[in-house]
């Protein structure tokens, strides 16, 4: 459903070298399956998912969604994957209805089934309360629900998101995660990268190392962590294995 073959994407430094953000990194991410990228400041993750959300255009490999090109085909990898940014904001002016009921328009939902797509994530994401509220007035976990509900309303088969639990507390992080873990059941696709390994350990089916621009480790967490040691652990061990990018 998700498939990165071989990515690779440089860009020119302010010295006039080459920068190798993503240095052939490959992957995939089943249907039914909830996949963590990880990776330091600087290692590649965000780059390699704003590839894959079209946002920028390799300079090598291929990026794939549900057998869709992101350079070929980017429209059709955007009516297939929802995609949350970890710096997109939603805008101030705004209700959470509005927001959402402008992107289904946008993917071209009908009004009738619109208007029930839309009351239908406001419940699940737990925005009832505040659905007509300007988002200017919201916390920064019913921001972040309303962000995640923007990338679900066309009901794509596939998830890309990109720290999608920095801006909630526990309670947020944790109804967030339970989320995922029923659209994982519901048979989507789900690449996430985040910083807080704690929260991904028990929930993800399997893990993705990147350091430097490169997969330095991959497989489940039964895989990667030794007896009694925890992914933190894992992750650790792999980047300094690694050595220096």
């Amino acid at each position: 459903m998700i498939e990165v073959r071989d990515l690779v994407k440089h860009y020119r430094g302010g010295d006039g070298g080459i920068v190798r953000a993503v240095d052939g990194v490959s992957l995939a991410v089943e249907a039914g399956e909830m996949v963590g990228l990880l990776g330091a400041n600087g290692a590649g993750t965000t780059t390699t998912l704003r590839v894959l959300a079209t946002l920028l255009r390799p300079t090598a490999g291929t990026a794939l969604v549900a057998g869709c090109d992101s350079s070929a085909d980017p429209v059709g990898v955007r009516r297939r994957l929802g995609y949350v940014s970890a710096t997109t904001g939603v805008p101030d002016r705004l209700t959470p209805r509005e927001i959402l009921t402008s992107f289904g328009r946008l993917h071209g939902l009908a009004e009738t089934a619109l208007t029930d797509r839309v009351g239908q994530l406001i419940g699940q994401l737990g925005l009832a309360s505040c659905a007509d509220r300007p988002a200017g007035r919201l916390s920064s976990g019913q921001r972040q629900r309303v962000s995640v509900g923007r990338a679900l309303v066309h009901d794509p088969p596939a998830l890309v998101l990109d720290e999608p639990t920095s801006a909630l507390d526990v309670i947020g992080s944790r109804d967030l995660l339970d989320l995922l873990t029923t659209l994982r059941a519901e048979g989507r696709a789900i690449l996430l990268s985040t910083h807080r390994l704690h929260e991904i350990e028990h929930r993800c089916d399997r893990f993705v190392v990147i350091h430097g621009g490169r997969v330095v480790a991959a497989g489940t967490r039964a895989e990667l962590v030794r007896d009694g040691g925890e992914l933190e652990d894992a992750f650790f061990a792999a980047v300094a294995g690694a050595g220096a990018p």
